[in-house]
């Protein structure tokens, strides 16, 4: 799908894309998703319900992004250590599990997989898993501290 300058609202999967946008084939998007302009999901790629994408975000094929996940504006994943290269298809995908925040700016390494409630700072080069429930950022991302509940009460574990 290419789209021109207005919002695209799927009315059987009440998900919504503003354009332009590039979306490859068989890319699965949950409903209440809001993908902002200028994005590109490549083939394959799998969003979520009710997840919020902001403009200029580039997901490419083996990325799984999961439920309530807020991506910033200017996020990059990649799916390729090595480019370039096809072997990226027999490695395992990126997953980005439940309620994840990740900054605007921020690049995501392939391979990883992001646990639910972690927030990554915007700017941040995620080279290694991040375990639920925890802050990181900065580059490379590094643990910044613990969040223990819903309202981002957090303990540095110090």
């Amino acid at each position: 799908m290419k789209g021109n300058y207005w919002a695209y609202k799927n009315s059987e999967l009440k998900y919504t894309i503003y354009e332009p946008f590039n979306v490859g084939e068989d890319v699965c998007i949950g409903d209440g998703t809001k993908i902002g302009s200028y994005c590109e999901l490549q083939n394959g790629v799998i969003i979520g319900k009710n997840c919020s994408i902001h403009a200029y975000v580039y997901i490419p094929s083996n990325v799984i992004i999961m439920d309530d996940v807020f991506i910033g504006a200017r996020v990059t994943f990649t799916n390729d250590k090595y480019p370039p290269s096809d072997n990226w298809k027999d490695c395992p995908p990126t997953i980005v599990n439940n309620s994840v925040a990740i900054g605007a700016g921020s690049i995501i390494l392939p391979n990883l997989i992001i646990g639910n409630n972690a927030t990554i700072g915007a700017g941040s080069l995620v080279t290694k898993n991040i375990p639920p429930n925890q802050m990181w950022y900065g580059s490379p991302a590094r643990f910044i501290k613990r969040i223990l509940n819903e309202n981002f009460s957090c303990d540095t574990g110090i």
